[in-house]
């Protein structure tokens, strides 16, 4: 029985990689001879964009489907057709809504006649008296069952882009919230949250500037108190950008329009162009090699000049107001993107010191655990030899840059193994180094133990008033809510056409 199923399988393995292999090849063949170029050729010559082009493919596909099955569409044409269909800049759709548009379509191969799969099952259990034309057209409905689906589909993006964004979002490996992608799905959840929580929000800005900060080092506290006033920036930022979204989408509509036909003119003038350029080019061999006729000559001149004609009455009909409706959609552009820009920085730097903060005072301890091992290095920079004092200070130097706020100490350290170094260690200036070290360790742990028990639970009430809102740029992931309302906004296709 074993050997019988295997091989059985080994059959079945290999009938797929040999129609995997000789779709390879005819797909490499193809693109050689250069059909790939027709195809593109064909669909960018229909008029009406992306939706002409997407429903000449999925016609084509559907067709295909009553003749071949979905594997050989999968491995054949949707290699050729997809990239054409992505790498249009009207396109403004996912890789992921079309491949599951592609997929849906292909389901039909399944009970188109003459070929589909599920109409041979049901062909061989059925009984004699169900002939093969009353199987046909029972399966009319269930075809057009599968069309619905395949609009409905196409109608609502959301259905298809939800669950992918909300799976990416929420798993171990889910992008960072500063991730550019996620920007402005993010903001719009975040300024919804300044819409609702404004008052208790400014509420613990303020509480959190209240706490007495005056032990903290001069550097913390100067931080802290900008990264406050930062803070309280934030929702006038916020607003400012709300205002630079809604005069560029009040701009939109009228200037879509005019932006998607000047760029079809524009798109014919490049051809016009390209194939006057090649006539050119005719004309120049002719003529250097003296091999042309003048009657060809004369043709390709006339022709040359017919398509330079073209070119100048496509020109004329680009509206006169196109290049200022250009310039004040790029300039509503540039001040939304700069909006958004000092909007970012801002949050940042209100959140970066509350986050590192924590993070020193959290040390706290772990760096108080390294008090004997600093201490013994003044016995090694006096008594031992400069390799092993070296080592010794190198060793210590690593573990202080690993925590938050040690730098300075490991600076000093530092330092003092430069001077161990060299042919005449210098271990009175090392030793000297070491005393400052020692002096800046100390004071490091006495502020951030005072810290623990006097600021600790203030900074984590203000840390968890806005970690969900001014500071989730900076947080490793979204929580459940978070995931679920980004993941919502980013399912909806965006237009990106007018970028080009």
């Amino acid at each position: 029985t074993l050997e019988g199923v295997m091989i059985e399988t080994a059959k079945t393995t290999s009938l797929v990689f040999i129609i995997l292999l000789g779709a390879a090849m005819l797909t490499a063949a193809f693109r050689a001879f250069g059909g790939e170029e027709i195809v593109k050729e064909f669909l960018t010559s229909l008029p009406g964009g992306f939706v002409t082009k997407f429903v000449v493919v999925m016609a084509v596909i559907f067709l295909l489907g009553f003749f071949l099955d979905f594997i050989e569409i999968a491995v054949v044409v949707v290699p050729i057709v997809a990239p054409i269909l992505l790498a249009d800049p009207t396109a403004n759709v996912t890789a992921v809504w079309l491949g599951v548009m592609i997929g849906v379509n292909m389901q039909t191969s399944f009970l188109t006649p003459p070929f589909g799969f599920a109409l041979f099952y049901l062909r061989g259990v059925a009984p004699p008296t169900v002939r093969t034309m009353q199987i046909y057209r029972g399966v009319v409905p269930f075809i057009l069952l599968q069309l619905i689906g395949l609009a409905i589909v196409g109608a609502f993006p959301f259905l298809v882009n939800y669950l992918p964004n909300r799976v990416q979002l929420t798993a171990e490996t889910a992008p960072p919230p500063v991730n550019p992608l996620l920007q402005q799905c993010m903001e719009r959840y975040v300024f919804e949250q300044y819409a609702l929580d404004l008052v208790s929000l400014r509420a613990s800005i303020e509480s959190a500037r209240a706490l007495d900060v005056s032990y903290l080092p001069e550097a913390r506290q100067s931080a802290l108190a900008e990264g406050f006033e930062a803070a309280l920036a934030t929702f006038a930022l916020a607003d400012t950008v709300r205002e630079a979204e809604a005069q560029l989408v009040a701009a939109l509509p009228a200037y879509q329009a005019l932006h998607r036909n000047v760029r079809g003119l524009q798109g014919d003038m490049r051809e016009i162009a390209e194939e006057m350029e090649a006539q050119a080019e005719t004309l120049d061999r002719l003529v250097r090699s003296g091999s042309g006729l003048d009657a060809d000559l004369e043709r390709l001149e006339q022709r040359i000049e017919r398509l330079g004609a073209d070119r100048r009455a496509i020109e004329a009909q680009i509206p006169e107001t196109w290049e200022a409706s250009h310039k004040r959609f790029l300039a509503l552009a540039d001040t939304d993107k700069k909006a958004r820009q000092r909007y970012r920085r801002n949050v940042d730097s209100a959140y970066e010191p509350v986050m590192e903060l924590r993070a020193a005072i959290a040390q706290a301890e772990a760096l108080a655990a390294l008090e004997d091992r600093i201490k013994l290095l003044a016995v090694a920079i006096a008594e031992e030899p400069p390799e092993q004092a070296i080592a010794a200070i190198k060793d210590a130097v690593t573990v202080l840059r690993s925590l938050n706020g040690a730098n300075a100490i490991a600076s000093k350290l530092s330092k003092a193994r430069r001077a161990l170094k060299g042919a005449e260690p210098d271990r009175e200036k090392a030793h000297g180094l070491w005393l400052e070290a020692v002096a800046l360790f100390e004071a490091e742990i006495a502020w951030r133990r005072t810290a623990a028990d006097k600021l600790a639970a203030g900074l984590d009430a203000y840390d968890n008033a806005i970690k969900s809102n001014i500071g989730l740029r900076l947080q490793e992931k979204f929580t459940g809510d978070q995931a679920a309302s980004i993941a919502a906004c980013r399912s909806i296709h965006t237009d990106i056409s007018l970028s080009f």
